[in-house]
């Protein structure tokens, strides 16, 4: 057995925390985790309730065949789940005592979850994602026993807090890639929606739009769009973003007469995390005009640098060949680079592309 001392517990804390930033984050510490435990394998389940299919499922060192037979075949029927919150369990404990390993549909579950025993804790979280954490031995080992039950819970306030940081960073990383360059910079409204309607996030000019309640306005922290067609549109969206993840474009009545333009884009994020942010959407007021940063407009119609550069420059007034002794490019280079503008931005003429990008988000 592994000698469980305070430096080998240390050890086990810096893989938990440190591989949150890692490229493969979790992979050291399950390793480390098999270790410490004198287990074949240990496995990090993230889900949500109702899902088929695990949105994360990671058991490093284990065969492909295993982890693949398990996610098509057992994930959805696991009769080891909803254990009791944050208490290490056994299997057979769960199960009913030693008789569940032997019936044929047991026998197989525990060979596709990669050993004939298990410890196991479930954790349940606000946003609504649970996080399973298996450990395994194959009939070579002998069972678990308190002494690795004892350390597998040492181990869960820690787990709590390594899968909360882990679920900030990506939410903050999905809500960072909607978010940088700043739309603020073109006068755009962006507003960050999660499943059910709720407001995630919101910059200032978004604040000063709601705040104004002309066309769209808070409530329950809800949006809440004053068109009923417009709103039911806006509802069809969020519960269609798995089936279609394209950007969507509409538009937002106002009692003042002058709508509102929007562009709707849904924002990649991990399955499991099924109440975080899910949808941005962009707002502007055609009538007004705002200072263009090239920053901005890449990131808002995924231009290439060159591309928003141009797209500026011909948003400030110079011709094409102008624009295109400006950037020290030739004219020819200039014209390819204003067809994929063109192409990305929906824009058929320059004329109306310099419309689209003064209002934001025609």
């Amino acid at each position: 057995m592994a000698k469980r001392d305070q430096d080998g517990f240390s050890a086990l804390l810096e893989a938990l925390y440190g591989g949150l930033l890692q490229q493969a984050p979790w992979e050291p510490f399950l390793r480390a985790l098999a270790a410490w435990l004198d287990a074949t394998y240990a496995t990090l389940i993230l889900t949500a309730p109702g899902m088929t299919t695990p949105g994360t499922i990671l058991t490093p060192g284990a065969p492909t065949v295993t982890a693949d037979e398990y996610a098509e075949s057992f994930f959805a029927s696991d009769p080891f789940k909803g254990l009791p919150e944050g208490k290490v369990t056994a299997f057979a404990e769960f199960l009913g005592g030693e008789a569940a390993r032997d019936s044929d549909f047991y026998r197989d579950f525990l060979a596709a979850a990669g050993g004939d025993q298990i410890l196991g804790v479930d954790l349940r979280f606000e946003s609504g994602f649970e996080a399973r954490l298996r450990a395994t031995r194959d009939r070579s080992l002998p069972d678990f026993g308190s002494a690795e039950r004892e350390a597998f819970q040492a181990i869960v306030p820690h787990l709590r807090h390594a899968i909360g940081l882990f679920e900030r960073l990506q939410v903050s990383g999905a809500e960072h890639g909607v978010y940088r360059g700043t739309v603020e910079q073109m006068g755009v409204a962006a507003i960050i929606l999660n499943r059910d309607g709720r407001v995630v996030r919101t910059n200032v000019v978004a604040d000063r739009l709601l705040e104004a309640g002309d066309g769209l306005t808070l409530a329950d922290c809800r949006l809440r769009l004053k068109d009923g067609a417009q709103r039911k549109e806006l509802e069809a969206l969020l519960k269609s973003l798995d089936a279609n993840p394209a950007p969507q474009r509409f538009r937002i009545a106002r009692a003042s007469g002058r709508d509102l333009a929007a562009i709707a884009k849904p924002i990649a994020a991990p399955a499991f995390m099924r109440g975080g942010a899910a949808l941005a959407l962009f707002v502007s007021d055609p009538g007004q005009e705002a200072q263009l940063e090239p920053e901005a407009i890449r990131d808002l119609f995924q231009l290439t640098r060159m591309e928003a550069n141009l797209a500026v420059a011909l948003a400030s007034g110079r011709s094409l060949v102008d624009a295109a002794d400006a950037l020290g490019i030739a004219h020819n280079t200039a014209r390819s680079h204003l067809r994929s503008i063109f192409a990305k931005t929906g824009a058929r003429r320059q004329s109306q592309l310099v419309h689209l990008l003064h209002g934001g988000v025609q």
